[in-house]
Formats: structure tokens, C-alpha cells, sequence
């Protein structure tokens, strides 16, 4: 059973785990959120289950707990969600305001993608396969946004900043991203009829990126 998600008038998500993050400011004046944005982390990397990652994006990563945090000295991030690998997921900033995951990115010929998207960080890395658990909270939360916000599309951190980026990694599967959010759609719109165009309304990556290997 994937698990059930709703968007409050605040941009909380009930199913959540809320744990508020200062790595975040307020969106542009008149902004809509357009764009669904995928992720993957770990700390240290290739580490899942630490409290690390909860850490740094609240500001009370303690540096000296491993040495590859050095680098992380004074780095301002977060993320709207981390969807952790057994499904259960954390929520550090409101979807009405502008979580810090993106950095130097664009989409559409339209720059700084913080601006106008949700970014969804998935426990992991480019090296190792996700768990089932997983895509099926990425899909239910892709459905609860939608219910809230006019999204658009859906793009990996890979596709908004080419180069600089290799995240979620060639070991994502979209397709089966795509088959479990798309299942979620079909049962959900079965009682509710207004969420049918979100079907045809939602776009995700075309082709193969750069990070991941072509046969």
C-alpha cells in the first residue's frame, strides 16, 4: 500500500515527518511551481539510515563526525523531501517557499530552477539500485503535488544543471517511476475525475543523460 500524502494551505505535507530547515527564503512574487526536481544523497556518501543529511540541511552538521564533511563546512542547502530508503519521508521546508537544492541550474532556457520547483531528495547514490519503497512514496507524493501545485514537469538534478551534476544517476529507473506514479493516477482518478488531466499535463525526461550510460 503506498503511503498517502496531502498538502496543506501552508505547503506542509500531512504523511510527513516535518522538520523545519533556515536553509530556505521566500519564491519570487507571483511565481508558480512548475517543476518536480529528483535528487539523491547520502552522508557520509554511500551511508544510508544517519541522521547526517537531516543535519546538514538544518544547519547542525557537526564536521568533525567524518572526514569528507570538511568539504561541507559552511554549505547552505536543503531540500523540500527526503524520502528515505525504507519510503518514510521528511519534509524541511514549505512548498510555498524556495528550499536551496537546486543551485546553478535552468530549464527551458529559464535559469535559477530553485525559483519555480519542489526538490525531492532520495536516499542514495549513482551506484546503487533504489528501493521499491521508495518510488512508490516519490509516485504518491508526485500525485499530492500535482493536487496542489499547476506541475508541469519533472526533470533529475542531472538535467537541470548538464555537467555539474550527475544526480538521481543512470541507477534511477524513470520508467519504473513513471508505471508506479501512473498506476497511482489511474486508481486515484477512479473517484476523483479532476485529477485525469493531470495525466496528459505531467512531463518527465526524454532520452538519456549524460550521466547515465547509452548501450
Amino acid at each position: 500500500m503506498p503511503p498517502g500524502f496531502a498538502l496543506d494551505a501552508q505547503g506542509w505535507c500531512a504523511g510527513a515527518q516535518r522538520y523545519d530547515s533556515p536553509h530556505a527564503d521566500a519564491r519570487p512574487d507571483g511565481t508558480a511551481v512548475t517543476l518536480l526536481v529528483v535528487h539523491n544523497i547520502s552522508l557520509p556518501a554511500g551511508q544510508f539510515g544517519t541522521p547526517h543529511v537531516s543535519d546538514l540541511f538544518t544547519g547542525r552538521l557537526d564536521y568533525n563526525a567524518d572526514p569528507a564533511f570538511a568539504a561541507l563546512r559552511g554549505l547552505r542547502v536543503s531540500s523540500h523531501f527526503l524520502v528515505r530508503r525504507d519510503g518514510r519521508v521528511i519534509q524541511y521546508v514549505s512548498c510555498d517557499a524556495r528550499a536551496w537544492h537546486a543551485g546553478q541550474s535552468a530549464f527551458q532556457g529559464r535559469a535559477a530552477c530553485n525559483d519555480f520547483s519542489i526538490g525531492i531528495e532520495l536516499e542514495g547514490t549513482d551506484t546503487e539500485p533504489f528501493e521499491p519503497a521508495q518510488y512508490a512514496a516519490l509516485a504518491a507524493l508526485t500525485l499530492a503535488l500535482q493536487e496542489r501545485y499547476p506541475l508541469t514537469d519533472v526533470q533529475g538534478h542531472e538535467h537541470i544543471a548538464p555537467g555539474r551534476k550527475t544526480d538521481p544517476g543512470p541507477l534511477f529507473s524513470w520508467q519504473t517511476y513513471i508505471e508506479t506514479w501512473a498506476r497511482l493516477l489511474k486508481e486515484k482518478a477512479a473517484g476523483q475525475a479532476r485529477l485525469v488531466p493531470a495525466y496528459r499535463q505531467l512531463r518527465f525526461p526524454v532520452g538519456v543523460p549524460e550521466s547515465q550510460p547509452k548501450n
